[in-house]
């Protein structure tokens, strides 16, 4: 439509039309327009024309590229990958085509099971892969009643230039993956079990170098840089006791169970370690608010039986804690983009409001100060 609007503006112009009724037009066209934003709910009050980029399947972890045009996800949606397990594609972040005229693209290589992708500063992707162990799905082991994640020591994070040549990055015969790129370049954090347990690396581009930044007992992963590349926020989990023991021997299994996350903030060497949460259940997939005082993070803490994620913002000293997201569903991974005037998250909500396990990948405008219009939104 703002297309469209902008090409009927040229026609009135070339026949006469005064500039102050153009005006009047292009006002009309920018108006927020609430009755038609079918995917925000009430208490929503920092989004605004959420739209829908993805539609089945399971498209999660959309993170923007530098110049704020697209996002890398990972998907195991049959339409665009019949693969079977999660592979990492690109798209458009206002939904159109792609140059190629695909709607979505290939990025990883479409064997082995992928995760993280993200974009570097000149248009090249990473991410994490087994295929080079396996070109089939390694098995996603279950456990009757409880959640686990797969730790697969395959996982080996690869870089993919715009040309679509693949280079191997990092790798050792142990878990090396979720890898995230600081704004100014220099740095990839990931996570690794190389010493044994879940913890946090970063390596730097120019030299090669890898330091470890965690080394508590845990899991410690899902880190990103704030806007500065200063400082770090990541989830973790600090078991004692029994379920230390039990972490332990699911780490054995090449597995671990994110049950107990809690939000920790450092400087980007490690050094000066903070919790930022201290909440029940899983807090994670945390990222910094453009200010850098600020993040979004997701929780179930709300939930008695911790299926209902919402995304919430803190400040970085743990206060003045708000719920952002109010579907009653999933919402997480909310990544805001380099501009911070749009921000993506992944969701289960739907326009009919029907309930779905379906997981899609959506864009809004960021609202940084609610108006009356937003503060009203449903009412």
């Amino acid at each position: 439509m703002k297309y469209l609007s902008i090409i009927f503006i040229a026609l009135l112009l070339s026949c006469g039309v005064k500039k102050e009724e153009t005006a009047e037009i292009v006002e009309d066209v920018n108006t927020y327009k609430p009755e038609l934003d079918s995917l925000r709910f009430p208490g929503e009050v920092h989004f605004r024309n959420i739209k829908q980029l993805t539609f089945g399947g399971n498209n999660a972890e959309a993170y923007w590229s530098f110049d704020n045009k697209q996002l890398i996800f990972q998907s195991d949606w049959d339409k665009i990958n019949s693969q079977g397990c999660d592979q990492q594609f690109v798209m458009n972040a206002d939904g159109s085509p792609l140059e190629n005229g695909e709607q979505y693209q290939l990025v990883s290589t479409g064997k082995g099971r992928t995760t993280c992708g993200y974009f570097m500063e000149d248009g090249s992707t990473i991410f994490a892969s087994t295929h080079a162990a396996d070109d089939k799905c390694p098995e996603a082991i279950s456990m009757p009643g409880r959640y686990v994640w797969g730790i697969f020591p395959t996982y080996n994070i690869y870089k993919r230039d715009i040309d679509g040549n693949i280079e191997l990055l990092i790798e050792s015969d142990s878990y090396d993956a979720e890898p995230t790129v600081s704004p100014d370049g220099k740095y990839m954090l990931f996570t690794s079990t190389r010493n044994g347990d879940l913890d946090l690396y970063r390596y730097e581009f120019a030299t090669k170098e890898i330091i470890q930044l965690t080394t508590e007992l845990g899991y410690d992963g899902g880190a990103f840089f704030s806007r500065d590349s200063k400082k770090i926020i990541w989830r973790a989990s600090r078991p004692t006791g029994k379920d230390a023991e039990d972490y332990k021997n699911l780490l054995k299994q090449n597995l671990v169970e994110p049950f107990a996350l809690q939000v920790y903030i450092a400087d980007n060497d490690g050094k000066n370690v903070k919790q930022i949460t201290n909440l029940p259940k899983a807090n994670w997939a945390p990222f910094f608010h453009p200010s850098g005082d600020k993040i979004l993070f997701c929780s179930n803490h709300e939930d008695e039986k911790g299926r209902v994620f919402y995304i919430y913002m803190i400040d970085i000293d743990g206060t003045n804690m708000k719920k952002i997201s109010n579907s009653g569903l999933f919402d997480a991974f909310p990544m805001f983009s380099y501009d911070g005037k749009k921000i993506a998250f992944a969701s289960n909500r739907t326009i009919d409001r029907n309930p779905t396990r379906e997981t899609n990948v959506f864009v809004a405008d960021w609202i940084e100060n609610p108006e009356e219009v937003d503060l009203n939104f449903g009412k």
